[in-house]
């Protein structure tokens, strides 16, 4: 195995030149990050002491790895695929209960003990332990999900690949997000933050704290604790005033919140029939 001092500077020469590509030592740079990120021992992103870290030659090599896979048919019992980036495999072995027709993809890594029902974890993205992906609920490219994480049925959690800088989802642990909440643009969403149903969060929507006297205003980023629900405001356009959507955060989480928000136990016992 390549140094990654080594595998970042093939892979960041590779991208910023893709003639290199035609190199047998480059090619196999792009294909051992894939491989050691579906492993779980790279990331796209890390919370460090200064907060999130992107590693932007990280998603340079997923990148340059639809560059260098072709496409193939795949096939699983009755179903067909055409594409370039293959299943995950191993999901036994690595403690993850996929229930069909589930799919998590190549490149992305899904820790031990966490649940993806019929829902999608696409390349690039991280799943932590004791996280449920429920029903319809999609992880987008490279967006970075903690542990014990509810991603309830319907949400969808934006991706982003390009640009490479570009910063990811990111959902913290203890999170719970409510039936067809949408969290993109980079958003961040800190640790046992509650998103009720229906909230949509983009890198410009306005999450206003309206538990004091005066409201505070937050972009991109939900305070750890917080419970957010969808609300509107009021904002003066050229034709007229028109409400427009925000997110409104109306407390703390408490002890009964942590009640309604707790995940089935049957469904995070793989020895449990559902």
């Amino acid at each position: 195995m390549a140094p990654i001092e080594e595998l970042s500077q093939r892979v960041s020469a590779a991208f910023a030149d893709r003639t290199l590509l035609k190199d047998a030592a480059h090619v196999a740079a792009v294909r051992e990050t894939l491989a050691r990120l579906d492993s779980g021992e790279l990331r796209v992103a890390e919370k460090g002491v200064d907060g999130w870290k992107v590693n932007a030659w990280v998603k340079e090599a997923i990148l340059l790895f639809f560059a260098v896979s072709e496409m193939k048919v795949m096939e699983v019992g009755p179903f067909e695929f055409y594409d370039k980036v293959p299943l995950k495999k191993g999901l036994e072995a690595a403690g993850v209960r996929v229930v069909p027709p589930g799919t998590v993809r190549y490149g992305a890594f899904v820790e031990k003990g966490a649940v993806v029902m019929p829902g999608y974890v696409n390349i690039g993205a991280r799943v932590g332990a004791g996280t449920m992906v429920d029903t319809w609920a999609t992880v987008g490219s490279c967006a970075q999900v903690g542990k014990h994480v509810h991603l309830s049925g319907g949400v969808g959690l934006g991706g982003v690949l390009e640009p490479p800088s570009a910063s990811p989802v990111i959902i913290e642990d203890g999170a719970f997000l409510g039936s067809r909440s949408i969290v993109v643009e980079g958003v961040v969403v800190e640790e046992e933050a509650v998103l009720g149903a229906n909230v949509v969060l983009t890198a410009s929507t306005q999450i206003i704290d309206v538990t004091g006297p005066e409201e505070r205003v937050f972009k991109g980023r939900v305070p750890a604790r917080s419970v957010v629900i969808p609300g509107m405001r009021e904002k003066q356009f050229p034709a007229g005033k028109y409400m427009v959507p925000c997110a409104l955060i109306i407390g703390q989480r408490t002890k009964s919140t942590d009640q309604k928000t707790s995940l089935n136990a049957a469904l995070r016992d793989f020895a449990v029939a559902v």
